[in-house]
């Protein structure tokens, strides 16, 4: 039976559908579902590695690995969180080949300030920005991936999930394969370092 969906019909199926759509034969779902994840795949992915190139590079294994995988994607489950899992794995992989070793850590004793830290993640993770402040806005936004970037990997790929793309603990946990308490403690470490970094790097920025 000759299939009539069209292209514009397909943008506006679900991520599980457009999986199903594509198992089914149809290679236009799988290019619907690439272009849907183009900006916050790769924004996760840089923000993870501090690297455009290698970012890009993910965005495409990350989803050759979709390609590779989409018999055995369960669509009665989310895409989005599998997507990531994929994303963050590859990365994860990445980092630990190059032997990439944070130095930047919480100090002995530091108690996070969530309140203080949570305002400034929280905007970084906005696409909406004031004319009038862009530039101030934009001084931020940059120190903020300086900040992110100088994250242990097990607490920057947390605080991402959390803060940036907005996955709930329960799905966090699933997707990297811990307990739900060692998301809660992580992202805890995360959002403290992330303010004591926060601090030093704003007060002497210049």
């Amino acid at each position: 039976m000759k299939d009539l969906t069209s292209e514009h019909d397909l943008e506006h199926l679900a991520d599980e559908a457009l999986m199903e759509a594509y198992r089914q034969g149809d290679d236009r779902a799988f290019a619907v579902l690439v272009e849907r994840y183009r900006i916050e795949l790769f924004q996760f992915l840089y923000r993870f590695t501090n690297d455009a190139a290698t970012a890009d590079d993910l965005f495409q294994e990350a989803f050759l690995q979709v390609h590779l995988s989409a018999d055995t994607f369960d669509t009665s489950r989310r895409f989005r969180p599998w997507l990531f899992t994929i994303a963050a794995n590859k990365a994860r992989d990445l980092l630990r080949k190059n032997n990439r070793q944070s130095t930047q850590i919480a100090p002995s004793g530091f108690e996070p300030d969530s309140d203080e830290a949570q305002p400034v993640i929280e905007w970084a993770a906005s696409d909406t920005l004031p004319p009038d402040e862009q530039l101030q806005n934009e001084e931020t936004r940059q120190l903020v991936q300086q900040v992110v970037a100088s994250l242990p990997d097990h607490l920057r790929e947390v605080l991402l999930l959390a803060y940036f793309h907005q996955f709930a603990y329960k799905q966090i946990a699933e997707m990297l394969g811990i307990p739900l308490g060692t998301v809660k403690s992580r992202l805890h470490a995360a959002v403290g370092t992330f303010a004591s970094l926060w601090k030093q790097r704003w007060k002497n920025r210049g």
